[in-house]
């Protein structure tokens, strides 16, 4: 795996030509300082236990063989702006991509929860309309009742999103029924600024890049373009050949490890 992950770019960048001194030089070489361009980056802390623990404990749990019984199951989620043709766009023809207009209308969001499996290549992506404590807590449910309902334990992978805690089941669910739901679960999450571990995250980008990189409208619309590509993806298999581990860490991101007191 690359370590480039590890200080992973978040956004576009910011500022382009805005800001660029008048005169600035239009041609500058590639390695030349171009201080009106900022980019916005994760950057996980230096030197911190807290942080190398949550990673060592993912890391770990990556390692682990595969085992139906106990499934390893990464989460995460991602919303969708819903955006409406103002004008019907022009057909593709030969030689001459589809054509739309610049104007569009706003049709509100929707949120996408990534379940991904990532050693059977299994994933499903549940739309909602908002990505509130009990929606969470819905697709918890689905995961284990309808995804792996033989399975003895679910070893659940996510990211420290408020709503992503298990308290949230009380919030959706009569008390046994979230307790018997917590006791088919074990959580391991990823560490703050550490979201590069969420193998779910990943599955996310390619969904976004392979499906949702267009205008779509309506949440039905969305719902059948993601279903589609959901199954194209499990019926091939794509898993993830997860290389990075924790010894590599240890050598690659000494920097993130504090120093050891004595004395």
């Amino acid at each position: 795996m690359d370590l480039a992950v590890v200080g992973r770019p978040v956004g576009g960048t910011e500022g382009g030509d805005v800001g660029r001194p008048r005169g600035g030089p239009h041609d500058a070489s590639k390695n030349a300082l171009k201080p009106w361009l900022r980019e916005q980056w994760v950057l996980p802390p230096e030197a911190d236990a807290e942080f190398v623990c949550a990673m060592e404990g993912v890391l770990e749990v990556y390692q682990r063989p595969y085992d139906a019984k106990r499934p390893v199951v990464c989460l995460d989620e991602q919303s969708k702006q819903l955006i409406r043709e103002t004008r019907r766009p022009i057909p593709a023809t030969p030689g001459q991509p589809e054509r739309v207009d610049y104007e569009y209308e706003r049709n509100g969001t929707a949120n996408l929860f990534m379940t991904f499996e990532p050693l059977a290549g299994r994933r499903r992506v549940t739309v909602t309309d908002r990505r509130t404590k009990v929606d969470f807590a819905q697709v918890i449910r689905e995961l284990v009742d309808e995804q792996y309902p033989r399975a003895e334990r679910i070893v659940l992978v996510m990211d420290n999103l408020n709503t992503h805690k298990l308290s949230s089941l009380y919030e959706a669910f009569a008390p046994a029924e979230a307790r018997r739901l917590i006791e088919r679960l074990e959580v391991h999450y990823t560490p703050k600024h550490g979201s590069w571990l969420n193998m779910a995250e990943t599955e996310l980008s390619v969904l976004s890049t392979q499906c949702l990189d267009r205008r779509i409208g309506e949440k039905d619309d969305l719902r059948v373009e993601v279903a589609a590509w959901e199954q194209r993806r499990n019926t091939a298999k794509c898993r993830v050949d997860w290389q990075f581990t924790t010894a590599d860490a240890r050598v690659k991101l000494k920097r993130l490890y504090p120093s050891i007191q004595t004395g």
